[in-house]
């Protein structure tokens, strides 16, 4: 009996040990500080965190599992670096699932949620006019993409599809870090751009919310593939 406590307690250990290490990278990550494509050393992890490698291993293989890290033949683990087809095919999966949630909210929300949403949009545009005056720190410049996110979980939690919700915040996990690695080249937004759908969300027109979010979603791709895609080359044309 006192052979299996001990090693059950050194499982439930091992395991918390792996999710600080998970929370360490993968925050290292959302924040940029970590950018795509940074190879990810698992003994130098190892020794930051003062812990082994099977935990900092185990935290890598969720985050791989998640899609924030890669790992190569040749070329190792490294914070994954997505091509434009990769985020063009993430967008596609993004449109289908936020379109519906947009849809579910015209028609499930209630009154309170709505004036709630109104006021998230209005402060987030807020936020997003103050970030395109590039004077903020990267500390703002996170936080704004924190509640650019938080926006459209709300959207999704008003739903009440526990299910939509857990897809939309996996692929909102992956695009909240492409955005953020990539904001410095993107193009500012309109200065009405989410209290413009939201307008349309608190309607009761789930068809007109549903074209309103794709149309949102189509904008917010548009404004990322710019700055990974290379100009065209004039030779070709």
């Amino acid at each position: 009996m006192g052979n299996m406590l001990a090693a059950s307690t050194r499982r439930f250990e091992q395991a918390s040990l792996a999710g600080q290490a998970y929370q360490f990278i993968r925050e290292g990550i959302l924040r940029g500080e970590l950018p795509l494509g940074t190879a990810l050393s698992r003994r130098k992890l190892a020794v930051e965190l003062g812990m082994s490698l099977v935990p900092v291993s185990e935290a890598l293989q969720r985050l791989e599992n998640e899609g924030l890290v890669e790992s190569r033949p040749r070329v190792g683990t490294r914070v994954y670096l997505p091509t434009a087809q990769d985020i063009r095919a993430r967008y596609v999966v993004r449109e289908a699932l936020e379109s519906q949630s947009a849809r579910l909210f015209s028609e499930k929300a209630s009154g309170q949620e709505r004036k709630e949403l109104c006021r998230m949009a209005e402060h987030m545009d807020a936020l997003f006019n103050r970030r395109s005056s590039g004077t903020d720190t990267a500390e703002f410049q996170y936080a704004v993409q924190t509640y650019h996110f938080q926006l459209h979980m709300r959207i999704a939690e008003c739903t009440g599809c526990v299910p939509l919700i857990r897809l939309i915040e996996q692929t909102h996990v992956l695009v909240f870090n492409w955005v953020w690695d990539l904001a410095a080249k993107r193009p500012n937004l309109p200065s009405r751009f989410h209290r413009d759908l939201v307008d349309v969300l608190v309607g009761t027109d789930p068809i007109a919310s549903d074209a309103a979010m794709r149309r949102h979603i189509v904008y917010g791709l548009e404004g990322i593939l710019p700055a990974i895609e290379p100009p065209p080359d004039p030779a070709e044309r």
